[in-house]
């Protein structure tokens, strides 16, 4: 990709609210007449970037260009980028023609004269009546709404009322065109039809479209890029086909069409093991692993072989079936663990199978965590402080050879007293040692879950405080985003490690 085809690179941008980091670290080129997409769930951060991009917000910090320029402080009237939002703030007073028309009529474009001394001057002017009807005209034609000019909005279906507002962005000739969710008020039929009609028009047009969507489906029809977020930042960009085969990661996976998701652990001759079993790995994937790594291993429903009893990797029961009109889904019990397979052949619930999956469609991805890491010290009475809160842990694992006497004080083999106050430790807190409960007086530390993504036979959490510290669990319960629950944790499964000449300053 050369330079020159650049026409907006977002380069290290970050956005704060209130001393919140909703976005973080964004960088990404996007390329002249590419259709990009940002997906995500509600809250990651993918509306705000596109609005630092319009110009609406400005960026805390980082710089946005277009075409080589800088535009991070450029008001928004000032950028050639145009924004459709999912309420499409049509003028219901006027009919369809002003509607379009009307930024237009606003409009002053560039001519050149020449001024009482010959001297070539460039001065303003308005559109004419004729030019503003001939690109009302181009531009209603372009969303198959020719002849409608008349037509008052209040008439008009909201497929109709969507391809207005495209035709009130587009008849400006913006060099990129944003889209926030704009088919989000439709109905189902009529959000699919939008896609293709969309797609079509993007062809016409010719320029650059950023659209925003947290719909997987409105992303893999519709973009040639995709840009996968999470918690203002970005997880994963590629084009569809690559983000759908080859997620980075259990997050992207697990938001990204159908999966299986379990824990694995990278075994010796190219094999990974997870469901109690050992598979064979793509010997590809398998150098960027080291032997007993705990990794994610994704399995799509697609690539699941269904055969008889004692044939495959491992054995399971159909738990469940659903006839989706060109295969069935079904749900297979190994174990307490569940997986999804799609199959055109029926077979029936409660029947034993087996089940295979090529070593080329096993996916493997490195895990972004395996514990909770805190920085923490030790207080004057010999507790640890760590995510705001204090803990009552055993200290004496950092001495080696220490003791406590009968006065409290830690006293090394030779005698001599240690006062560890003030002194910085690393803490971690493993999954296991953190469960919540939706009993707020169980615990002083509170928060809401941010994330959870299934793997197979538990829930990993994400639990985020008010002081954004997060805590990461396993659990077989399944809760829902936003619920605001109490953070548990047993003090005895609680490590320190000490920082050799720490002391908090």
């Amino acid at each position: 990709m050369e330079k020159k085809d650049i026409i907006i690179s977002l380069q290290n941008v970050s956005k704060e609210f209130d001393g919140t980091t909703v976005v973080e670290d964004f960088t990404l080129d996007i390329t002249k007449g590419e259709f990009v997409t940002f997906l995500g769930p509600s809250g990651c951060g993918k509306t705000t970037t596109l609005r630092m991009i319009a110009g609406f917000e400005l960026p805390t910090t980082g710089t946005i260009l277009l075409n080589g320029q800088d535009i991070s402080l450029l008001p928004p009237y000032k950028r050639p980028i145009n924004t459709i939002f999912q309420r499409y703030a049509l003028f219901s007073h006027l009919n369809i023609y002003n509607n379009v028309s009307f930024g237009l009529k606003l409009k002053k474009i560039p001519y050149e004269t020449k001024d009482k001394k010959g001297n070539t001057v460039i001065k303003y002017r308005r559109y004419t009546k004729k030019e503003i009807q001939e690109q009302v005209k181009i531009a209603l034609n372009i969303v198959d709404l020719e002849g409608f000019e008349k037509r008052d909005i209040a008439t008009l279906s909201g497929g109709q009322q969507q391809r207005i507002a495209i035709a009130r962005a587009i008849v400006n000739k913006p060099q990129i065109l944003l889209l926030d969710e704009p088919l989000g008020a439709l109905d189902l039929k009529m959000r699919k039809e939008m896609q293709f009609e969309l797609k079509d028009m993007h062809k016409k047009l010719g320029i650059t479209f950023i659209y925003v969507t947290h719909d997987q489906e409105e992303a893999l029809t519709m973009s040639d890029t995709i840009v996968v977020m999470n918690d203002g930042k970005i997880q994963q960009v590629g084009k569809p086909k690559e983000i759908y085969d080859e997620p980075v990661n259990a997050f992207v996976a697990d938001f990204i069409g159908e999966s299986s998701i379990y824990n694995g652990t990278i075994a010796k001759d190219n094999r990974v093991r997870f469901l109690n079993k050992y598979w064979n790995a793509d010997p590809a994937d398998f150098d960027k692993f080291q032997v007993n790594e705990k990794v994610d291993v994704v399995i799509r429903p697609e690539d699941v072989v269904i055969k008889t009893i004692d044939k495959g990797v491992v054995n399971g029961v159909i738990a469940s079936k659903i006839f989706k009109g060109t295969h069935y889904e079904y749900i297979i019990n190994i174990g307490k663990a569940e997986l999804i397979a799609h199959s055109t052949i029926e077979f029936e619930e409660g029947l034993k199978v087996s089940l295979s999956v090529e070593s080329n469609n096993i996916q493997i991805m490195k895990k972004p965590f395996i514990s909770n890491f805190y920085d923490g010290y030790i207080t004057k009475d010999h507790k640890v402080e760590f995510a705001n809160s204090v803990f009552d842990v055993d200290i004496l694992s950092l001495f080696p050879e220490a003791k406590m006497n009968e006065d409290g004080l830690i006293i090394d083999a030779k005698g001599n007293e240690i006062d560890p106050t003030d002194m910085d430790v690393d803490v971690e807190v493993p999954f296991d040692a953190i469960s919540i409960s939706d009993d707020l007086d169980a615990s002083d530390i509170q928060g809401r879950i941010i994330s959870l993504i299934y793997l197979g036979d538990h829930y990993e959490v994400m639990v985020r405080t008010e002081e954004e510290e997060d805590f990461i669990l396993n659990t077989p319960d399944l809760w829902n985003e936003n619920d605001f629950v109490s953070v548990i944790i047993d003090e005895s499964k609680i490590n320190l490690s000490r920082i050799r000449g720490g002391k908090k300053p």
